[in-house]
């Protein structure tokens, strides 16, 4: 994301904002985000209607939140000083990145301040030889990998593997960057002359990307939103359809068990996103993890019950979680990226007067090409109309011409031709000792929407949209 493209700030921080004291004789919880991106833009929403005060911390007074977050401290996140008078009154500290380095995290919690995701959390999202590491301990499906320092190991690895091999930035890496598919000895020595430390992973052969979105908070409570298709380009989402268009009930299933079992392994207070890939079998692997809100994500906003936004609030505070369930069979959300023009606004007119019903978030950001700057959200009943309205729009503001590239297609694997099998889903479980048994029988203390169309739980006992906030106590909302 654009915004750790940060210039360093090595003052310490001061306010950029209005007050945002509450009523009087009131104390409001305090929530402080750390990056002001387009995510924490999205979160200062959604903490307004929580009642809860919510604060970034910005390296420039214009990056994205920091133009609508009131309560916005300018300052470094890899400074330490600037990250503890941050912090100071915050009832709990979290991030819109990853990159906030492990000796600044370990200050915070060393200084008393609760930190959520923790360190150790954040540690398998900044690193990814440990979070391989780790996910292998745990038996959880993987491409093959190995640490790699030289082109002679890169060769060993294919060797084993066969070409290409995708070489990737052991941290540091985001929306594409980081990561190189490498065809030849020659493509891989040219990446390991850079000097980055990293790690060899096996090419998969994948039918599509999935991702599944997980909220868990301290007390073991978890929501599972709908498994959503993630379509690429060059490395970057472009759209993302929800529910997953034409995905085995099982697998679905699955993702959501898989899911939460890792925040759960990991101690994940917060979202977990799990980005995955579908094998040509049918089998899934995880590919990256993400602890914060995500951008396979951003169609919660309309398109469930509880935007992600709103559930990462809720669970870094220990809030009952919201219900994830879907509240229209399909939602399509396509990514704007910048074009050539700098004009989003002008365009804006024409695009909310075409589909009154189309929902459009911008970022605030200058634009550049490749670059997210908004994104556009529609919601319908058939899966390739949604598509083509999401996608014009989305096109449109970017370059003025209503005709993506490659027009207005929408397969892959033939997705016009199929609504959405898996339906309007989701599931709040607890995450004790049976979440294996997230989709339960009569009489447990899980409540699903469910992957199923009808969006009960295993043996119907549970009507589509009920939750159940059963914590590793048992206790019940």
């Amino acid at each position: 994301m654009d915004h750790h493209e940060a210039a360093e700030n090595g003052a310490g921080p001061e306010a950029a904002g209005g007050s945002t004291s509450g009523p009087p004789g009131v104390r409001q919880r305090v929530v402080g985000m750390v990056g002001a991106g387009q995510l924490a833009r999205m979160t200062t929403a959604a903490a307004v209607g929580l009642g809860i005060r919510f604060r970034v911390l910005a390296a420039t007074p214009d990056e994205s939140a920091a133009q609508v977050c009131a309560d916005t401290v300018l300052g470094d996140y890899r400074s330490t000083e600037d990250l503890l008078a941050f912090a100071a009154d915050c009832d709990v500290v979290t991030f819109d990145h990853e990159h906030v380095p492990q000796a600044q995290l370990a200050a915070l919690e060393n200084a008393g301040h609760v930190v959520a995701p923790s360190a150790a959390a954040l540690r398998f999202a900044q690193d990814k030889l440990a979070m391989r590491e780790r996910l292998t301990e745990l038996g959880v499906p993987c491409p093959r990998f190995a640490p790699v320092a030289s082109s002679d190991e890169v060769e060993a690895f294919a060797a084993r593997t066969g070409w290409p091999v995708v070489l990737k930035a052991i941290s540091g890496g985001y929306d594409g960057r980081g990561v190189w598919v490498c065809r030849s000895p020659a493509e891989a020595a040219e990446v390991v002359s850079h000097g980055v430390a990293l790690l060899a992973e096996e090419h998969v052969a994948f039918r599509r990307e999935l991702a599944i979105l997980i909220a868990r908070s301290s007390s073991g409570h978890g929501a599972a939103y709908p498994v959503v298709q993630s379509v690429q380009r060059d490395g970057i989402c472009v759209e993302v359809l929800a529910p997953a268009p034409d995905l085995p009930e099982s697998t679905a299933i699955e993702a959501e068990r898989l899911g939460l079992s890792l925040a759960r392994d990991l101690d994940v207070i917060g979202l977990l996103a799990v980005e995955l890939f579908e094998a040509a079998d049918g089998s899934l692997l995880v590919n990256e993890l993400a602890m914060r809100p995500h951008n396979t994500g951003h169609w919660t906003i309309e398109g469930a019950r509880t935007s992600q936004f709103e559930q990462h609030l809720r669970a870094v505070l220990n809030l009952p979680l919201g219900s994830p369930v879907a509240v229209a069979p399909v939602a399509v959300m396509a990514n704007v990226l910048g074009g050539t023009d700098p004009d989003l606004y002008g365009k804006f007119n024409h695009v909310l007067a075409a589909d009154t019903s189309l929902k459009v978030q911008l970022y605030g950001k200058p634009v550049r090409p490749g670059r997210k700057v908004g994104h556009v959200t529609a919601l319908g009943e058939d899966l390739a109309g949604v598509r083509v309205r999401a996608r014009r729009a989305a096109n449109y503001l970017a370059t003025g011409d209503e005709n993506p590239p490659g027009g207005l297609s929408v397969s892959p694997r033939g997705l016009a031709e199929v609504g959405a099998s898996v339906g309007a889903g989701g599931a709040v479980v607890a995450d004790g000792p049976g979440v294996e048994d997230a989709r339960a029988a009569p009489g447990s203390s899980v409540a699903a929407g469910g992957p199923a169309a009808g969006g009960a739980a295993a043996g119907g006992a549970v009507a589509a949209g009920s939750v159940v906030a059963a914590g590793d106590g048992g206790e019940r909302a």
